[in-house]
C-alpha cells in the first residue's frame, strides 16, 4: 500500500469515528464529493464533514468578503496567490527555533471529560454523562460552563518562565477553539474571556509575559470550524428546540451556530471570522497566526488571502518577520502541500501525519503531551520526557519545528506531571541544545539500530544523537570512510569535557565512550572534519 493510500485510509477511519461520535450512522445520507485529499478530507465543494469547516459556496464567500469593511493596510501584499508568492519570505527566526509550546485551554477544560471537543460530544455521545454530572442540557448547556472557566489561579508570568525553562523558543497562545469562545478582549464578539468567565484578556496577558521572556508569540485560531461543530442528536435537538433554550436560545444563537445555519447566517459567520483574525493581528502583533484544519477548504481561499495580505502588510509596518501556520494544503492552491504560498505547513502528531523522511522547506508539527486528549481531562495520560525528547529529535532531524501541546486546567494550573516533563525537556536541551537549535538536516535523518542515531548539522559540524547509551563503544555505520565527504578529525560528547578516542574505517565510525556520562535520555555526539555531504 502506498503512503498516500495509507493517509487516505487513516483519514476515512477518523471521519467514520467522528460520525459515530455525533450519533450518525454510516448509512445516513451525506453528500459525497468526488475527490478527497490524502487525509480523506474534502477541500472543494459545499460539504459539511463533521465540523471541519463551513459548508460554504462561492457566492457565500463572496458575500462574506463584501461584509468585511476594514480596509487593507498599505504595503506590497495584495490578496492574490501571485502577490504572496512574490513578497512572502519565511521568517529567519523560524528555521532556528526548533521547539515551542502549543496549548489547548478553554471552556472545555471545565468539564475535564472525554476531550477538548466536549462541546460537540455533550450534545452527542456524551449527552448522558453531561446530564448526570451537570444537569440536563435544557438547564445546563455548554454556555453555562463559561462562568466556571475562571482561570482563578493563572499566573501568566509563571507560565512563561516555565516555558523558557523548558527550552521553548516560541509559545502559541490559544486564541479560540472550535467552541467559538474568544480568549481575548474582543470588540468583535461579545463571547470573550474579558466579558465572561475569567474576565481577563488571556491572550494579551500571556503575550506580555512571553515577550518578557524573549520568546516568540503565536496565536491559534480554530474558530472557522465552529459553524457546523455541534451536531446534536435528533432527540436532544427536538427537546431543546421545543423549549427554545440553550442551542435555540436567540441570545446565544451566534455563539452556538445551530439554530440558524442558513446562507445569511453563514455569511455573517465568515465575515466575523475574518474580523476576529484582523483583531488578533492588530491587538497582539503575533509572530505567527495559526489555523486548524477547517481553513483548508479551497472555497475559503479569497478570505484566507485577504487575511494573509492584511497580516503581512501590517507586519511590514511593524518591521517584524511573521508567518501564518496552517494545516496541509490550506495555503497550497494546487493542493500539493509541498508547495505552500505564504504559510508554514503544520502536521498533526509525530509518527501519524508528520513527514517520515527529511522534508525540504519550512514545516512544523504539533504534538500532544497527552495521549487521550489535547485538552485537560481527568485521567490524562501524559507522555514521558524521554518520549517527547525522542519526538523532538526526530522532527528536527527531518527539518521541522516541534510544537508540544500542553493541557492546563480550567483554573490556570498546569498539572505537576506536565510541569515535570517540561522541566526534564529543558534540562536535556540545556545540555544538548547545540544539536537542536539552529541546526539543519544532514543527508539522512537517521540510522536504525541499537541504538538508533539521528543526525543534525550546524555548518560543517555534524551531530549524531543516540537514542540510548551505546555501552563501552559506539559504532555509527553511516560515517564509514567512503560513505561520507571528508574524514572525522574530532568527536566529543555534549555535556562532557574533552575529546573522545575514535577510529574511522569502511565499517563506520567507532567511538570509545567514557565509563561515566551525564544525562539519562539521549546523547549527542559532536563530530567535526566532515563536509556534511556525500562523496
Amino acid at each position: 500500500m502506498t503512503c498516500g493510500a495509507i493517509f487516505i485510509l487513516i483519514g476515512c477511519l477518523l471521519l467514520a469515528l467522528d460520525c459515530g461520535a455525533q450519533g450518525l450512522r454510516p448509512s445516513d445520507p451525506v453528500e459525497r464529493p468526488p475527490k478527497p485529499d490524502r487525509m480523506g478530507v474534502i477541500n472543494t465543494g459545499r460539504y459539511d464533514y463533521g465540523g471541519m469547516g463551513p459548508p460554504a459556496s462561492p457566492a457565500i464567500v463572496e458575500a462574506a468578503g463584501r461584509a468585511v469593511v476594514k480596509p487593507m493596510p498599505e504595503g506590497p501584499f495584495a490578496p492574490t496567490w501571485d502577490s504572496l508568492q512574490k513578497n512572502y519570505r519565511t521568517p529567519s527566526w523560524f528555521e532556528d527555533a526548533k521547539f515551542g509550546i502549543f496549548m489547548h485551554w478553554g471552556v472545555f477544560s471545565v468539564a475535564a471529560h472525554h476531550n477538548e471537543w466536549y462541546e460537540k460530544h455533550m450534545y452527542g455521545a456524551e449527552a448522558q454523562w453531561h446530564a448526570e454530572n451537570f444537569g440536563p442540557q435544557e438547564k445546563f448547556g455548554y454556555k453555562d460552563l463559561i462562568p466556571q472557566f475562571t482561570a482563578a489561579k493563572w499566573d501568566p508570568d509563571a507560565w512563561a518562565a516555565l516555558f523558557r525553562k523548558a527550552g521553548a523558543h516560541i509559545v502559541m497562545a490559544m486564541g479560540q477553539h472550535h467552541d467559538n469562545f474568544a480568549l481575548w478582549d474582543s470588540d468583535v464578539t461579545p463571547f470573550n474571556a474579558k466579558k465572561m468567565g475569567p474576565h481577563r484578556d488571556l491572550v494579551g496577558d500571556l503575550a506580555a509575559a512571553v515577550r518578557k521572556q524573549g520568546l516568540k508569540l503565536a496565536i491559534s485560531n480554530h474558530g472557522v470550524e465552529n459553524f457546523t461543530f455541534i451536531a446534536p442528536t435528533h432527540e436532544l435537538r427536538e427537546r431543546l428546540q421545543t423549549a427554545g433554550v440553550d442551542l435555540f436560545d436567540p441570545a446565544w444563537a451566534s455563539f452556538y451556530n445551530v439554530a440558524d445555519r442558513g446562507d445569511a447566517a453563514l455569511i455573517r459567520f465568515l465575515a466575523d471570522w475574518v474580523n476576529r483574525n484582523f483583531e488578533l493581528i492588530d491587538k497582539y502583533r503575533p509572530d505567527m497566526l495559526w489555523f486548524d484544519n477547517g481553513a483548508n477548504l479551497r472555497l475559503l481561499d479569497p478570505l484566507k488571502l485577504r487575511i494573509a495580505a492584511y497580516y503581512y502588510n501590517r507586519a511590514r509596518q511593524w518591521g517584524k518577520e511573521v508567518s501564518l501556520g496552517t494545516k496541509f494544503n490550506a495555503y497550497a492552491p494546487n493542493n500539493d502541500d509541498t508547495k505552500q504560498i505564504g504559510s508554514i505547513v503544520d502536521f498533526e502528531k509525530v509518527g501519524v501525519r508528520s513527514p517520515a523522511e527529511i522534508r525540504s522547506g519550512p514545516w512544523m508539527v504539533d504534538d500532544a503531551i497527552g495521549s487521550n486528549s489535547w485538552g485537560y481531562i481527568e485521567g490524562l495520560r501524559v507522555a514521558t520526557a524521554e518520549t517527547i525528547v525522542g519526538r523532538l529529535i526526530d522532527t528536527v532531524s527531518k527539518g521541522g519545528l516541534y510544537m508540544l501541546n500542553i493541557s492546563p486546567m480550567a483554573d490556570g494550573v498546569i498539572p505537576q506531571n506536565q510541569q515535570e516533563v517540561l522541566l526534564k525537556i529543558g534540562a536535556w536541551l540545556d545540555m544538548n541544545g547545540a544539536a537542536i537549535y539552529g541546526t539543519r538536516p544532514w543527508v539522512k535523518c537517521m540510522e536504525n539500530g541499537a541504538p538508533a542515531w539521528h543526525f543534525t548539522t550546524a555548518g560543517e559540524t555534524l551531530y549524531a544523537i543516540a537514542s540510548a547509551w551505546p555501552g563501552p563503544e559506539a559504532v555509527i555505520e553511516s560515517l564509514g570512510t567512503g560513505k561520507v565527504n571528508g574524514k572525522v578529525d574530532r568527536v566529543s560528547l555534549l555535556g562532557s569535557a574533552g575529546a573522545l578516542d575514535f577510529t574511522q574505517d569502511e565499517q563506520g565510525l567507532t567511538i570509545k565512550l567514557p565509563a561515566k556520562h551525564s544525562g539519562s535520555i539521549a546523547w549527542s555526539f559532536k563530530i567535526t572534519g566532515l563536509k556534511n555531504g556525500v562523496p
